[in-house]
């Protein structure tokens, strides 16, 4: 759980724990508090189908300064798709930093897809995130995170401000997948810089952790091969990991390439939030 919001800010927090029962996931001991709240929408019945949860904002965004902490629990042989019912908002702050702490455990042969749909942030947004991510040697976990810096729609780029992203997934106890981003201060020269950006605004990250990870590398290439121009975009395999990046200037097209990786990574179309 994230620790007390400065006085005017929002603290929120979700807690569940999924079960098998009987061949089919369910949800248990549900906790919603600070305006967030979990919906279950009806999923069709499929080979690859899984147990649909959607996580909602009813403020519609995050100030600087606002907590959310999210804990996910997918016990054995439970398949469960956790999502959002919409990009969330960083609205700029004046200086106190939005923080988003999220944990999530799969146990013995339990399977989660973590789709949140993207981030925006707005200028002087100050965000930090975390992920931390305990699976069983034998679960299989696949985990999205996509990042626009600014709305680029209404003609708006995030010119400074901070964002630190930081991973951290074991697999069996042992730290498998570790990763820390941090862009501070001018971020869209930052972005700019071939190096970094290239003059992208919207970035995506996506991890596949499964015993045929190395196996799904040429078949997922092949798949996003008529994307064509437009996105930037690399994948790679070790270790029963498979870890997919994409850049975009525009929102639009990485979404796109995010929905191709998703139906074929996943078997199945993107959640239907995201239509």
């Amino acid at each position: 759980m994230t620790a007390a919001a400065p006085p005017n800010h929002a603290e929120g927090l979700l807690r569940a724990r999924f079960a098998s029962i009987g061949g089919r996931t369910r949800v248990l001991d549900l906790r919603e508090a600070g305006g967030y709240r979990m919906r279950f929408p009806k999923v069709p019945a499929g080979p690859s189908s899984a147990y649909e949860a959607v996580c909602i904002n009813t403020g519609g965004g995050m100030v600087g300064g606002d907590r959310l902490g999210l804990d996910f629990a997918c016990g054995p042989g439970a398949a469960l798709t956790l999502t959002t019912q919409s990009a969330e908002k960083m609205y700029g702050s004046a200086g106190a930093t939005t923080q988003v702490s999220t944990a999530l455990d799969v146990e013995a042969g339990g399977r989660l897809d973590w789709l949140p749909q993207e981030t925006i942030l707005f200028d002087r947004a100050r965000f930090a995130r975390t992920l931390d991510v305990r699976l069983a040697p034998d679960a299989t976990f696949l985990a999205l995170e996509a990042l626009v810096f600014g709305r680029l729609a209404m003609g708006e780029t995030m010119r400074t401000g901070l964002v630190r992203d930081r991973w951290r997934v074991q697999r069996g106890g042992r730290l498998v997948f570790a990763e820390d981003l941090r862009l501070e201060g001018p971020v869209e020269a930052l972005l700019d810089r071939p190096a970094l950006g290239g003059g992208a605004r919207a970035f995506a990250t996506l991890l596949l952790v499964a015993s045929d990870a190395e196996a799904r590398l040429e078949p997922l290439r092949a798949a996003l091969a008529p994307l064509g121009e437009g996105v930037d975009w690399g994948a790679s395999a070790w270790n029963g990991l498979l870890s997919w990046r994409a850049a975009a200037v525009s929102p639009e097209r990485l979404r796109r390439s995010i929905v191709a990786a998703l139906d074929h990574l996943r078997g199945q179309p993107a959640p239907r939030v995201w239509q």
